[in-house]
């Protein structure tokens, strides 16, 4: 199998914080999920999955605490919580306990304090982002929001994701100035900015520092998968953890 497409968060973390986001290139899984497919929940062969999430462990202190996302706010312990637990964020204290989310447009989000004493990775979809995912992750990391560093991953940006009139309510009902975060498209339809509006609560929240967020999933089929753009794909992973 060909070595798997990996990048490395560019932040301001400190040394004993790991991070990794996995591309789409270098797996063994077929069409249209080619190829470095991590998602056991999209159709693609069991094995194969299985598979390339052997070659992504070999570069982990340990596996990956995978979840399984319904796009909600619950964020849990990753040292302690179940196999595919029902959650959206995961965050650890301990040394390698690896936290991940999966994604194909949706914003992958990690956390760390300037300290290195605890990590984070979130889910957030829209649904997520607006009923409070992140801000919800901040409060279950226990320390000053101030403190916490925010990268934010590939996601869909905001010259292709189009949406209905249902979700800019849902972020200006709360935040009449999330309005700058959509353009008008057609009767009906806005073109979203996603990274923007999670920046925004990232800065009501408190937290210290927001970067990422430039790249597009749905732009670059080379290098991310994008479920808006193909329907059936495969899912990137976005992984978090702490070094001894």
């Amino acid at each position: 199998m060909p070595e798997p497409g990996l990048l490395t968060p560019d932040w301001p973390a400190p040394p004993r914080v790991r991070a990794l986001q996995t591309l789409r290139g270098g797996g063994c899984s077929p069409a249209p999920w080619d190829s470095f497919n991590l998602g056991d929940h999209v159709g693609d062969d069991p094995a194969r999955v299985a598979a390339n999430r052997a070659v992504l462990r070999r570069r982990l202190p340990a596996g990956p605490v995978w979840l399984r996302q319904v796009h909600g706010t619950v964020a849990v312990d990753a040292a302690i919580c179940p196999e595919n637990a029902e959650a959206d964020a995961a965050f650890a204290r301990r040394p390698g306990v690896v936290c991940a989310v999966m994604t194909a447009d949706c914003l992958p989000v990690l956390f760390c304090d300037r300290a290195g004493s605890v990590v984070a990775a979130a889910h957030a979809g829209w649904r997520g982002l607006a009923a409070g995912v992140l801000e919800a992750t901040v409060a279950a990391l226990g320390v000053p929001p101030g403190e916490l560093l925010a990268w934010l991953g590939p996601a869909i940006g905001p010259a292709a994701f189009e949406v209905g009139d249902e979700v800019r309510a849902a972020f200006v009902a709360g935040d009449p100035e999330a309005a700058a975060a959509f353009a008008a498209h057609a009767p009906g339809k806005w073109l979203a900015d996603l990274p923007q509006l999670a920046r925004r609560r990232l800065q009501a929240a408190g937290v210290g520092w927001t970067g990422g967020g430039e790249i597009c999933t749905y732009a670059d089929p080379a290098s991310y998968f994008s479920y808006r753009r193909d329907g059936v794909t495969g899912r990137m992973a976005t992984l978090v953890w702490l070094e001894s």
